[in-house]
């Protein structure tokens, strides 16, 4: 009996996710919603009666749990990197042509699809089963949100195997959106309930996401379609193309629009195509993704820190509206850079209201001859921050008024001061409350200190009533300091002390991060603390250490090293040290750990290897305590050279590196 009832479950199981596809990936029903829901209900009852035989991958599961108190976060295996952003034909040409010159190609393919705006998620599945969902987050770690995923009735909580193997490792990349016609109808049943609605679907496809009480995503039509990928194991394919084809054998929803080994001319018109139907599809587009079709090419062209260098997004023109420029407002940044801003008369642009745009800087104002009182054409084209396209000069009255930078910052007073070839004025008093308030929001920040209940209003307290003048003040601060400031007794006073204690112990990237040094976020400071055992080591590294690691720019290792050759700077971190500040590196690589040839070595790896990929490659250097970099320098001890090897290679024959065939690399390799 138990034996039967054990079959029957499966069997259930397997039908309705059978269907599940049919309908919902497909878009082929092949029973009767009723039919469906009695088949549902029948399964639903013998879970409940026997609950061992329900299964992280039973269709029951897409109704929703138990609310969570709140989301754990999770690391990405592969950072999930943001795309370089093209906005017309002749940016995707340029593109096109650096693709060209950095691969030594005459021509290539491309693999395209719409850009959808919704909302980036990672599925990982091990042996077949959907194991865990995570969005972006900053790109490095997001929030767990595997319950809510699981309703979404396009995802596959197990994959099919009827035409490919399962792969034993999947981590697979999507975008999670509201159809036009779902999000319409999800805010007519809030309206009904007098709740407020949402601006525009990819808000509330992003609300829904984040539910803690799945239960509440499940009753929302959220949808998905997959396009990358994270780590993979146990699934060949030697293309972009390639893969799509594999995920839609193993049961994923793809784009139907996608364009597999397409020319550039093709992808353009593929783009103007686009362009045109974007009205008439069901779902919210904003651009196409063009991403170069082959993979070997794709790990040639690398990343930078923020981006693939062989993936772009051609975005369509913005939506624009007309507003007016009611005043013009500076604001000073952290670094001390004077930032114009227009205040507008408040006007929606793309389902969000707007009353700020900024100015750029003073150039941009004279060059567009933006005035105070001028009607201005306002854009949101790719950015979170609006910005000013241009102004209509025949609606003026002739009482606009010419906007002049301040000669003194407007905070501290000081003289501001513009740095030949540099467009930015700059506030040059080191001291500026201004400046210091915004430094240390950025030290406390969630993504830095993350030091509860410090927020903005009381950051600008401290800093005026003379308790911070540097970050380290912020591990001295007593209670007795804090209870007369506003809004503060002695309950607030002590958990914010106990707040600041236990942020003392900080892991080396968090750190890195807080400290705010220009053009280094949280990818970047990741990657020095995978480089760097300590922050010492870090200290000391040059410039050419700092740009040979790889993913890591030019321009960000001179920031970085000129932040720590800095003596007021260096004094800062003994500071904190001395503060009780306690850092901690659990991301730094293995430090030697065999009597390998390779092993504490520093390895390049260029050109195709034939034997495995250059990601495998890295992998097993690693393990036996090698260090492999991007970048040729006098520090490189080995560059292995595949086929089709480029400029590294010449580039190590300048230095004398020694160089490596492929396969004398495998005999050493091996050995």
């Amino acid at each position: 009996m138990e034996e039967r009832i054990k079959k029957q479950v499966r069997q259930l199981q397997k039908t309705l996710n059978d269907h599940n596809y049919y309908y919902h990936v497909l878009d082929d029903p092949r029973i009767s919603d009723a039919k469906y829901d009695r088949l549902m209900q029948e399964l639903i009852d013998l879970e409940t009666a026997r609950p061992e035989l329900k299964t992280p991958d039973s269709p029951t599961q897409r109704v929703g749990g138990a609310p969570l108190p709140a989301f754990d976060h999770a690391e990405h295996t592969l950072p999930m990197l943001s795309l370089d952003n093209a906005f017309s034909e002749r940016e995707i040409l340029d593109f096109h042509a650096r693709i060209l010159k950095n691969t030594g190609r005459d021509e290539l393919l491309y693999t395209a699809e719409p850009k959808l705006d919704g909302v980036a998620i990672e599925l990982r599945y091990e042996n077949g089963r959907l194991v865990q969902a995570v969005t972006r987050g900053d790109g490095v770690v997001g929030e767990v949100v595997t319950d809510n995923v699981r309703t979404i009735r396009s995802v596959p909580l197990r994959l099919r195997d009827d035409a490919i193997p399962c792969p034993d490792l999947l981590e697979v990349r999507g975008e999670v959106f509201i159809s036009r016609a779902g999000f319409q109808e999800l805010n007519r049943q809030r309206q009904a309930k007098a709740k407020p609605v949402f601006a525009n679907p990819r808000n509330a496809a992003a609300g829904s996401l984040r539910q803690l009480d799945s239960a509440v995503t499940a009753s929302r039509p959220l949808d998905i379609f997959v396009y990358g990928r994270g780590q993979v194991t146990g699934l060949a394919f030697d293309s972009q193309s390639g893969f799509l084809d594999a995920l839609s054998a193993l049961g994923f929803p793809v784009n139907p629009l996608v364009k597999r080994q397409i020319t550039i001319e093709q992808a353009l018109a593929f783009y103007r195509d686009l362009i045109e139907i974007r009205p008439d599809l069901p779902y919210e587009i904003d651009g196409m993704v063009i991403k170069v079709d082959a993979v070997d090419l794709q790990q040639m062209l690398g990343e930078k820190i923020k981006s693939p260098r062989w993936a772009i997004a051609g975005k369509f023109a913005a939506v624009e509206k007309i507003t007016r420029i009611r005043d013009i407002g500076v604001q000073v940044g952290r670094t001390g850079t004077l930032t114009p801003v227009a205040k507008l008369e408040p006007v929606k642009v793309g389902g969000v209201t707007v009353s700020r745009a900024t100015l750029h800087n003073m150039d941009e104002i004279q060059k567009k001859d933006i005035r105070i009182g001028d009607n201005a054409l306002i854009t949101r084209a790719g950015d979170v921050i609006p910005k000013v396209v241009t102004i209509l000069p025949a609606d003026r009255t002739g009482g606009e008024q010419i906007f002049v930078m301040p000669g003194h910052c407007p905070v501290c007073h000081s003289p501001v001061q513009r740095l030949e070839g540099e467009a930015a004025v700059k506030c040059i008093n080191a001291a500026c409350p201004a400046q210091r308030k915004e430094r240390i929001r950025h030290f406390v920040s969630k993504k830095g200190f993350d030091i509860d209940g410090l927020g903005k209003k009381l950051v600008e307290q401290l800093v005026d009533e003379g308790l911070l003048t540097s970050f380290a003040d912020l591990f001295t601060l007593r209670k007795e300091q804090l209870i007369p400031l506003d809004r503060m007794a002695d309950k607030s006073a002590q958990n914010l002390v106990t707040a600041i204690d236990k942020a003392r112990q900080i892991p080396m990237h968090r750190l890195i991060f807080a400290l705010g040094i220009h053009h280094t976020g949280e990818h970047a400071a990741r990657l020095l603390a995978r480089t760097f055992a300590t922050l010492d080591d870090l200290m000391a590294a040059s410039r050419e250490d700092l740009e040979a690691i790889h993913g890591m720019g030019s321009i960000t290792a001179d920031a970085i090293a000129g932040f720590f050759a800095n003596p007021e700077n260096q004094g800062l971190i003994r500071q904190l040290e001395s503060s009780g500040v306690s850092i901690v590196n659990a991301l730094a690589e293995p430090a030697e750990t065999s009597d390998h040839v390779f092993a504490g070595k520093t390895l390049v790896l260029t050109g195709t290897l034939t034997a495995m990929t250059r990601a495998e490659a890295k992998k097993r250097l690693h393990a036996i305590g090698a260090k492999v970099t991007g970048s040729v320098s006098g520090k490189t001890d080995f560059l292995v050279a595949g086929t089709e090897a480029g400029s590294k290679l010449a580039r190590a024959r300048e230095l004398n590196v020694p160089v490596l065939d492929e396969d004398r690399f495998l005999s050493f390799l091996t050995s």
